[in-house]
C-alpha cells in the first residue's frame, strides 16, 4: 500500500525523472538516502516500471499525430500485426481495445502523402477510422 510519501514521491518523478535524490528528499522532507530507499521499494515493488523521456514529436518533424481505429473483418489479425512491424517509424502505439474497434493506433507522420501511402497500405489488412489531434 503506497503512502503519501510514496504518492508525492511518484509525483515528483512524474515531473523531473532526472531529480537527484537529494533534491527529491528535500522536496518531501526526507534525507537523500531516505529518499533513495523508498525510490527503490518503489522500483523493486514494479511500481516504478521505468524512467523515460517525453519526445516532441513536431520538433522531430512528425507533424501530424493520428488516432486510428482499426476493424477487422477476420479474426486473424497477423497480417495486421505483421504489418505494423514495418512501419515502426510511424507507429507510437498499438493499443488493444474493447469497444467498436479492435484496436486503437496512434501514429506520427511527416506529411498528409506519408499519412495518405500508411493508409493505402493499411487498408489492404484492415478498415480503419482515422481522427487526426489538433491539440494535446
Amino acid at each position: 500500500m503506497l503512502d503519501n510519501t510514496d504518492l508525492r514521491i511518484l509525483d515528483e518523478l512524474s515531473k523531473n525523472s532526472r531529480i537527484s535524490m537529494k533534491e527529491l528528499g528535500e522536496k518531501i522532507h526526507l534525507s537523500g538516502p531516505a529518499a533513495s530507499a523508498r525510490v527503490e521499494k518503489l522500483e523493486d515493488s514494479g511500481i516504478i516500471e521505468s524512467y523515460t523521456i517525453k519526445v516532441n514529436q513536431q520538433n522531430l518533424g512528425y507533424p501530424i499525430h493520428a488516432m486510428i481505429s482499426i476493424l477487422t473483418s477476420s479474426k486473424d489479425h497477423a497480417p495486421y500485426l505483421t504489418f505494423l512491424k514495418t512501419q515502426t517509424d510511424f507507429v507510437i502505439n498499438n493499443y488493444k481495445i474493447s469497444g467498436d474497434s479492435c484496436y486503437l493506433l496512434e501514429c506520427k507522420f511527416p506529411s498528409n502523402e506519408v499519412l495518405d501511402e500508411f493508409l493505402i497500405n493499411l487498408n489492404t489488412h484492415v478498415n480503419y477510422k482515422l481522427s487526426l489531434v489538433i491539440a494535446k
